[in-house]
């Protein structure tokens, strides 16, 4: 309960008043100057911090999505696949597949490819050349399935090699499996990256903190004298460094809004080869944010400020019990 009393208690118009520019602010004395403590070079510091934890948590949250997509599309298609060494009539044998698996429960949709689509697919690793005619490609047949219904792949695959030989089924399950690693692998790496710029931002606001605290020295034992309290000492603090925070926060996130809107453009300039085209779409789509994306950052933003809220408060009371 006494929790909820400090909530309901605390004076959060005087907090919310330091976020406006120093201009707007209400004419109201301030305890403790805003000039000792709101330094330009702690602006930029936490700007940046807050521009490389927008970047991070916008590219990590970008490839997931990517590949949320291509785990979803790639979970409502299987691949049959037709050797076509030792095999008289391809064709033939590419129909009797084809009419077999639309015969079977759970398949919504049977496409054969044809000899130019599947040498189409090695195109952004092999480049256009006619040689790939006279390759022994192997000739595939995509196959949809219903995801709310799906067929037993297991009995399908044995049915295709009791009837039909050379003929191999894929359900993507490998490729799931590494897209999900990568993922994870890359979430990882992101909350890592947060982890630091959380750290290095704790680090630069105490520091700020007890600069500040030393420069002030005076003017906190006149309050201490005239009965002052700890809590509404480190209310003066918190408020500048809020107000900092949020400022700071809010240029980083703009910033690192302004590289993802440009991206897609980068991407398309610096796209270099078919291939390393191809994959980079594939790993990070268009390479566009979207609304969720962006509210992301603004999430960053508000990380940010209560990080500065807390670590200045936490470090004001330190210091305080340290002079007492």
């Amino acid at each position: 309960m006494q929790f909820i009393a400090d909530i309901r208690d605390y004076p959060w118009r005087n907090l919310f008043a330091g976020i406006l520019p120093a201009r707007l602010q209400p004419k109201t004395a301030q305890i403790v100057p805003s000039a000792s403590i709101a330094g330009n070079a702690l602006t930029v510091v936490i700007a940046i911090m807050s521009f490389l934890a927008c970047l991070t948590a916008g590219a990590v949250y970008m490839v997931n999505q990517s590949a949320e997509a291509w785990v979803k599309d790639i979970s409502s298609e299987i691949t049959v696949e037709l050797d076509p060494v030792n095999t008289a009539d391809i064709e033939k044998k590419m129909t009797l597949v084809s009419l077999f698996l639309a015969k079977q429960a759970g398949v919504t949709r049977v496409k054969p490819l044809t000899a130019e689509d599947s040498a189409k697919l090695l195109e952004p690793w092999l480049g256009h050349s006619e040689a790939l005619s006279a390759l022994p490609i192997p000739r595939l047949i995509a196959v949809e399935i219903d995801r709310s219904n799906p067929p037993d792949i297991k009995s399908i695959t044995e049915a295709l090699s009791q009837n039909f030989e050379g003929v191999t089924l894929d359900d993507h399950r490998r490729w799931r499996a590494e897209i999900r690693t990568l993922t994870r692998s890359a979430a990882a790496g992101g909350f890592a990256v947060l982890v630091l710029v959380a750290a290095a931002t704790v680090a630069v606001i105490v520091s700020a903190t007890r600069s500040a605290m030393a420069s002030n020295r005076e003017i906190i034992e006149v309050l201490h004298f005239v009965g002052a309290n700890e809590r509404f000492i480190s209310r003066e603090f918190e408020r500048h460094f809020v107000g900092l925070g949020v400022r700071a926060g809010l240029v980083g996130a703009v910033s690192a809004a302004l590289v993802f809107l440009l991206l897609p453009v980068a991407m398309h300039v610096l796209g270099g080869e078919p291939a390393t085209a191809t994959e980079m779409s594939r790993l990070v789509g268009s390479g566009e944010l979207d609304l969720k994306g962006y509210l992301l950052c603004m999430l960053v933003v508000f990380v940010i400020a209560c990080l500065c809220m807390i670590t200045s408060r936490l470090g004001v009371i330190r210091v305080l019990k340290s002079y007492a």
